[in-house]
């Protein structure tokens, strides 16, 4: 397994191919075993063989373009983990994509914990920052889409009551300005969330904090807003993800 990784690595180290002697000798490998693991990392589909030289196959390929996509997230995660620690307060990454509202990423600790999804995000937009958020950013048909398959319903006592109201107060809110919400997902939790526009897609990326810290809200909401601002570059790759 080892011998065979030395393989793919001196392969991936020449872009337009490396004959089997030159692989054999920079993997420090007798030729015969070289020659036995290149035939089999070709059958496997790990490398190709062309005129004699070896390229990286479709599999390998593929396991490149997922240690990116590992390390992209990766890099995401602890960019919110910063902004979580300099905000003092659990953050949330969302995007809205195909018509619905998807966490990305969630960034908190055990001193610090987030809200409990107890009732599905995707469905109840219309009760918590995130989704006014993302919906603020919409066109009057996507909102108008959205809360025909999502309806407004009761999710605690604070909650906006009925769709037409919803869509009155998303009427009203200032181009992207903070969203901020007082108990209406969640008894007890107060939350922020700042509109982000990365090309067409709508994003956000929010805070929550216990009602009695529910003066801490706006200043949070302002130095999340700071930080935002610097991790714009990086928020447009991870939409990619």
């Amino acid at each position: 397994m080892q011998r065979a990784m030395r393989l793919l690595e001196c392969v991936a180290e020449h872009e337009y191919g490396s004959p089997a002697k030159q692989l054999a000798r920079e993997a420090r490998l007798a030729l015969p075993t070289a020659y036995h693991l290149l035939r089999t990392l070709v059958h496997e589909g790990y490398l190709r063989r062309e005129k004699g030289l070896f390229f990286l196959g479709e599999a390998a390929e593929r396991l490149s373009s997922s240690g990116a996509e590992q390390k992209r997230r990766s890099t995401v995660a602890d960019a919110l983990a910063h902004v979580r620690d300099t905000v003092g307060a659990p953050v949330y990454y969302a995007t809205y994509r195909d018509g619905e509202i998807e966490v990305m990423c969630v960034s908190d600790t055990p001193g610090i914990p987030a809200v409990e999804e107890w009732a599905d995000f995707r469905e109840t937009g219309h009760a918590h920052a995130i989704g006014q958020c993302l919906l603020s950013q919409l066109d009057e048909d996507a909102r108008r889409d959205h809360l025909d398959r999502y309806p407004v319903q009761p999710v605690t006592p604070y909650t906006v009551r009925d769709g037409h109201s919803l869509l009155k107060r998303l009427e009203r809110m200032p181009r992207m300005t903070p969203v901020t919400e007082r108990q209406e997902y969640a008894l007890g939790t107060v939350c922020a969330a700042i509109p982000i526009t990365v090309g067409t897609t709508a994003v956000t990326m929010a805070i929550s904090l216990p009602l009695q810290q529910a003066d801490r809200l706006l200043p949070a909401a302002d130095r999340l807003q700071t930080e935002v601002g610097r991790l714009l570059g990086l928020l447009a790759i991870s939409i990619s993800i």
